[in-house]
């Protein structure tokens, strides 16, 4: 396997694109004056956020190609690898993009809350598909970045650029929100195939052969990334996907506990659960009462 390439800071990306440093933190890049290029496993210590302009087939899922159609978001978070080993076949970056080291927004009002963008996490087949309208909205916001960077540094500089590309993350986050809805039905079978899982997972002995089904692996059989297929099933159900997880698990545990052929604690391990103290704290939290309690009462 090919070694992964290492950009461990904005002015190693700014040389590897054809660019000159304006700040050692951040920088906005067109691609298009970039060298070609193979594909390649990439490792970044900073912040990406990349508009493709036109058709490209530089982002790989797996063993797949995507070939974006003009105006799609890729966004990568600090310390992820990006991209697939493909041969040695050329290709044209082209599109811009903002890329911020993490050293930018420390002790920003983006710094704090950095985390909350999870699509910084999100799988490149579930980037970000804009309009034309909010394309100009995302250029206008790579233009003040620019600006900004072109303008001599004074004590408003830090402010006004972190602040910036707070406001751009503020717009993909609602632009990410529209997408949401206007893919319902693809998301719909999302959630059709989520609950078809936890079925299938509680009507076999898998629960007793994996444990509880984390909201990892029920992401990851459903071929999605954790954070995108968390923030779907929020927007779908306004149940965060570890609370589905958990009503689910208490509507099989109370059909069960009412089997009196099995003990609570066999119960507990059928499920999933390490240890039956814990199922019993867990179902005592959702229902109101300890599983014995309720088998007394239901009998």
């Amino acid at each position: 396997m090919e070694e992964i390439a290492k950009f461990e800071t904005i002015s190693q990306y700014n040389a590897f694109n054809n660019h000159e440093t304006l700040h050692p933190l951040v920088s906005v890049i067109d691609f298009s004056k970039a060298s070609p290029r193979r594909l390649r496993r990439t490792y970044f210590g900073f912040y990406l956020v990349l508009l493709k302009d036109v058709e490209c087939g530089d982002m790989r899922y797996g063993k797949n190609t995507y070939d974006y159609q003009e105006g799609t978001l890729v966004f990568i978070g600090s310390g992820q690898v990006f991209g697939s080993d493909a041969g040695d076949e050329l290709y044209q970056p082209k599109g811009h993009g903002v890329v911020f080291h993490p050293d930018l927004i420390r002790g920003t009002s983006l710094g704090r809350h950095i985390d909350d963008y999870t699509f910084f996490s999100y799988h490149v087949n579930e980037a970000l598909h804009i309009s034309e309208r909010e394309r100009l909205l995302v250029t206008d916001s790579f233009s003040k970045i620019k600006f900004e960077l072109e303008h001599a540094v004074d004590k408003h500089s830090k402010t006004l650029i972190a602040t910036n590309i707070e406001l751009l993350l503020n717009y993909c986050q609602r632009f990410y929100d529209r997408q949401f809805i206007t893919r319902d039905n693809v998301h719909k079978g999302v959630l059709e195939r989520f609950e078809k899982l936890l079925n299938d997972f509680f009507s076999t002995s898998k629960s007793g052969e994996v444990g509880l089904p984390s909201v990892a692996y029920c992401a990851d059989k459903l071929n999605l990334s954790p954070n995108y297929f968390g923030d779907l099933i929020k927007k779908e159900t306004g149940k965060s996907a570890h609370e589905f997880i958990q009503l689910k698990l208490i509507d099989v545990a109370k059909e069960r506990i009412l089997d009196r052929n099995k003990s609570v604690s066999e119960v507990a391990y059928e499920l999933g659960f390490k240890y039956p103290q814990h199922f019993t704290r867990v179902f005592k939290q959702h229902v109101g009462v300890t599983p014995q309690e309720y088998r007394m009462s239901e009998n």
